[in-house]
């Protein structure tokens, strides 16, 4: 995708209040935001938004990225949401699909093209970045100590049998950010290979959580050591005192977070106030304070942040990301989603138990070499790893069409839900004969 050429006509200056030409009508009133973004992120940024737009008001609406497309899908009739901001730019592509965002150009300078290898606006103009969000590992010093767990590198350390019960992940079916860490896996590392992974890892899990904020305040309180999120989490975690690290992993992605303009706006002068707002140097140098650490996407208000506060346009880890592919995943979000419930959400026990025991035979193994055991423990390995689908299908017309509604295509769904829960446990049950066969070998 190539980004069109910015208009570059004035930004925010002197005491924070937006310099733009005349609105055709003058922002004012209330303009109505529908975002899956925490308060911790939100009230910031509507108090200094408040402040330079007087006779503007802010009312938020928090929900999860797949529910709040959702929620634009049902109300379109009667539309009374302003603003879509949210960090899944496949969501903001499903949105633009559908016709439920408005084009606009905005005003805003200094502002790149890409970020890493990835377009910041939609060439079109339905949506537009406004900081950039990596994918990664958080971990809890004092719980690592505690718990001698190793320092992780990468998405395969998470798999390893220290990491027992010690990893927490939201699901992706409830939050964009974690969708988007699934598919940069799936698309870094290849379907099966990233199914693998992902199933290894999940081996591991004490938990999934509803919401994506629910892992890192997990974290910070130490009731789990390990967290898979999205980087900010982190640096508002390490500014705030908590005693957390973070990791991008080898195969990672830097997308940016957007924000868009309904269609059908109450009010659109305030929607376009907003969104000059948020691009403006005063907008983007709120995502520096503690509490939100987010990473601009204005090179220049880097200058403002702190020696070690990451920056994507200067930092080399940035450009060895891969370059994330919207389209293919807009095209099997539902399925990637519904896939990892059906396969880890709701077959957690069973996936933790078949990998408890296959831990057991690597640490037997480990003091007494048995070739018998190593090729049982390796056959149930590939059974949990297997899948369903295949890549193609699950990007296919017929997978995708089950998904997006109706009576008939809602049976569908539930047939395809059926038949890859079945097959999960019927995997998940001979793995774990395999296993407990291969440990018996290993004695």
């Amino acid at each position: 995708m190539m980004v069109t050429r910015r208009i570059a006509i004035g930004a925010a200056v002197g005491l924070g209040l937006l310099a733009v030409p005349a609105w055709a009508q003058a922002p004012a009133g209330k303009v109505t935001v529908v975002t899956s973004f925490s308060k911790d992120v939100t009230d910031p940024i509507k108090k200094a938004f408040e402040k330079a737009v007087p006779g503007v008001t802010l009312e938020v609406q928090n929900r999860n990225t797949n529910a709040g497309v959702k929620y634009l899908e049902e109300t379109k009739a009667n539309n009374q949401v302003d603003l879509f901001w949210a960090s899944a730019p496949d969501a903001f592509e499903v949105l633009k699909g559908k016709q439920l965002l408005t084009q606009y150009k905005t005003k805003a300078t200094g502002i790149p093209d890409k970020i890493g290898s990835y377009p910041i606006n939609d060439p079109q103009g339905y949506y537009f970045g406004f900081a950039a969000s990596g994918y990664g590992i958080m971990w809890n010093e004092r719980y690592a100590k505690a718990n001698k767990l190793p320092e992780p590198k990468d998405w395969q350390d998470l798999a390893k049998p220290a990491f027992f019960d010690h990893v927490s992940i939201a699901s992706p079916a409830r939050s964009g950010t974690t969708h988007l860490t699934v598919e940069t896996i799936l698309q870094g590392e290849g379907w099966d290979k990233g199914w693998r992974t992902i199933k290894e890892m999940a081996g591991n899990f004490n938990a999934i959580t509803e919401r994506s904020f629910g892992v890192p305040e997990a974290v910070n309180s130490g009731q789990v050591g390990v967290g898979i999120v999205i980087d900010f989490f982190a640096f508002s975690a390490q500014a705030s005192g908590f005693p957390v690290k973070f990791v991008y992993p080898t195969v990672t992605t830097v997308v940016p977070a957007n924000v868009g303009i309904v269609a059908n706006a109450p009010n659109k002068a305030a929607a376009e106030a907003f969104v000059e707002f948020l691009l403006s140097p005063t907008g983007q140098e709120v995502l520096l304070e503690p509490g939100i650490r987010r990473l601009p996407i204005n090179p220049a208000v880097y200058a403002k942040a702190g020696a070690d506060y990451p920056n994507p346009f200067t930092d080399p880890r940035f450009q060895k990301m891969i370059g994330f592919d919207v389209d293919k995943s807009e095209a099997r979000t539902a399925a990637v989603d519904t896939l990892f419930d059906q396969l880890v959400s709701f077959q957690l026990d069973a996936l933790k138990g078949v990998t408890k025991v296959l831990h057991e035979v690597d640490a037997a193994l480990a003091k007494k070499p048995n070739p018998q055991a190593k090729a049982l423990a390796d056959e149930a390995r590939n059974l949990i790893a297997a899948m369903p689908v295949s890549e193609a299908q699950a990007s296919s017309a017929e997978i995708k069409g089950a998904f997006t509604g109706g009576k008939q295509k809602g049976a569908r769904q539930a047939e395809l839900e059926s038949q890859w829960a079945s097959f999960a446990r019927d995997n998940y049950a001979k793995a774990k004969a395999k296993a407990e066969e291969a440990q018996k070998a290993a004695k």
